[in-house]
C-alpha cells in the first residue's frame, strides 16, 4: 500500500455512503493522529485500537450520523505521494470559508488548521474534511 491515508479515508468514505456504524483499518500512528483530530472536531464519535481478524493490529472507527445523514459530507487528501503539499502557518486554506477543517502534519504533531495557525506552525496538508 503506497498511501495509508487515502486508503483510511476511503474507507471511511465508502462505509459513510453504506450506512456503516463502523469501519476497520489497519493500525498505524499517523492514522491514529489523523482520527484523533478528526474525533476533537467532532466528524467521528471516536477510534479504538484492537487485534484485527488477521492477527494484525487494527482500528475501529465509530463512524458519526445526524438525521440519518453523514456528519462527513466531503473527505479529500491534499498531500499524495506523487505530490507533497507544503504550506507555512498563514497560507493553509481555510476550507468552506471555516466550515470545514484541514488536517495538517507539523513539527509539534497533527493538528488542525486552526490551531496550526493559532501555534503559528506549518507543515504537510494532509486532508481536508466538510
Amino acid at each position: 500500500m503506497t498511501d495509508p491515508i487515502a486508503d483510511m479515508l476511503t474507507r471511511i468514505r465508502n462505509s459513510q455512503l453504506r450506512g456503516k456504524s463502523t469501519v476497520m483499518t489497519p493500525a498505524s500512528k499517523l492514522r491514529a493522529w489523523v482520527l484523533d483530530v478528526l474525533a476533537d472536531e467532532g466528524y467521528i464519535r471516536g477510534y479504538e485500537k484492537m487485534t484485527g481478524a488477521d492477527g494484525h493490529p487494527a482500528i475501529e472507527i465509530s463512524l458519526k450520523y445526524y438525521e440519518g445523514e453523514p456528519v462527513i459530507r466531503e473527505l479529500k487528501r491534499v498531500s499524495k505521494p506523487g505530490r507533497r503539499v507544503y504550506m507555512g502557518s498563514q497560507d493553509i486554506p481555510a476550507v468552506r470559508q471555516g466550515l470545514g477543517v484541514s488536517i495538517v502534519s507539523t513539527p509539534r504533531g497533527v493538528m488542525s488548521d486552526a490551531n496550526a495557525r493559532a501555534a503559528n506552525v506549518g507543515g504537510e496538508v494532509l486532508c481536508t474534511v466538510f
